[in-house]
């Protein structure tokens, strides 16, 4: 606790406080492999497949070198919430004031990660109408979700990952559905129609965050990118944070700049990935 001037601020439990927020459950958190880590750089290393060759008796073989390929990012993005408080204003609030606003910081700091992760969609496998018809074109059109289609996406996401020998991680793992609140909509409306524990359980309380259906998690977000859903296998879009600053904060009590009053800076620092080898089971699932 710091003295200046009869204002009193609390460092310590402001950063306990927005720590709580922030170790909350979150869609990311959920959907997302996050490592914690002050190294700079991610590394993800994999192995070539090999090829299994046919042969008969007496015939030879050929010895296949083993490769491994190293793939990294270096978490290098941030983003800091950087906020003023006026000192007659820190001597007329209340401690439970300064923790609302250190919970309300923990809030913004996990939106932004959120719309980080979203916003990477580009680095993900393309699913246009095309994928969900199962049929192949230059260019196929983005997806109108209605409440008589939400099953034909789900179904044809789970096909596109056995397709791409990714079911085992899915039956490890989990698979994910993030919607936009119109389109989660539509889901609720499909479950009501469908199936009698689904409805009943859709009519007595909705369809909550994180609600498993047709053996996937769906949840709802505000922060997706206009036109674009993310979906597929859980725990396979690496998220690196740097440990060091996600939940700390600093204090400057001595008028920063050349105002009278507190500052009070809290930032994180991130990277979301996509590998190569996740990308086929990971989707930017394209919405009109």
């Amino acid at each position: 606790m710091s003295l200046v001037t009869n204002v009193l601020i609390y460092p310590e439990e402001w950063s306990i406080k927005l720590q709580e927020r922030l170790s909350s459950p979150t869609i990311w958190k959920d959907i997302c492999r996050v490592e914690y880590t002050d190294s700079k750089v991610l590394y993800n290393p994999y192995l070539t497949d090999a090829t299994v060759q046919t042969g008969t008796r007496g015939s030879a073989y050929t010895m296949q070198a083993v490769t491994e390929t190293v793939e990294s990012v270096t978490i290098d993005t941030f983003r800091i919430l950087a906020q003023f408080i006026d000192r007659a204003d820190l001597a007329q609030s209340t401690y439970m004031r300064q923790m609302e606003l250190a919970d309300t910081q923990g809030v913004l700091i996990n939106e932004a990660i959120a719309s980080a992760v979203f916003a990477n969609y580009g680095s993900a496998t393309a699913f246009d109408q095309d994928t969900v018809n199962n049929t192949s074109g230059t260019e196929g059109s983005a997806i109108t979700v209605t409440s008589s289609n939400v099953d034909d996406i789900i179904l044809a996401m789970k096909r596109e990952i056995r397709e791409a020998n990714g079911e085992s991680l899915m039956n490890r793992f989990g698979a994910f559905i993030v919607w936009r609140p119109a389109d989660f909509e539509k889901l609720e409306s499909f479950m009501m129609a469908n199936g009698f524990v689904t409805a009943d359980t859709a009519l007595r309380g909705g369809a909550g965050q994180g609600v498993t259906y047709m053996g996937v998690t769906h949840y709802s977000s505000n922060l997706l990118t206009a036109g674009h859903l993310i979906a597929g296998v859980k725990n396979t879009y690496h998220l690196g944070i740097c440990k060091s600053t996600y939940g700390q904060v600093m204090v400057d009590e001595k008028d920063p700049g050349t105002t009278s009053g507190v500052s009070v800076v809290s930032r994180v620092d991130y990277k979301p990935m996509i590998w190569f080898k996740t990308k086929p089971v990971l989707f930017d699932i394209q919405v009109a």
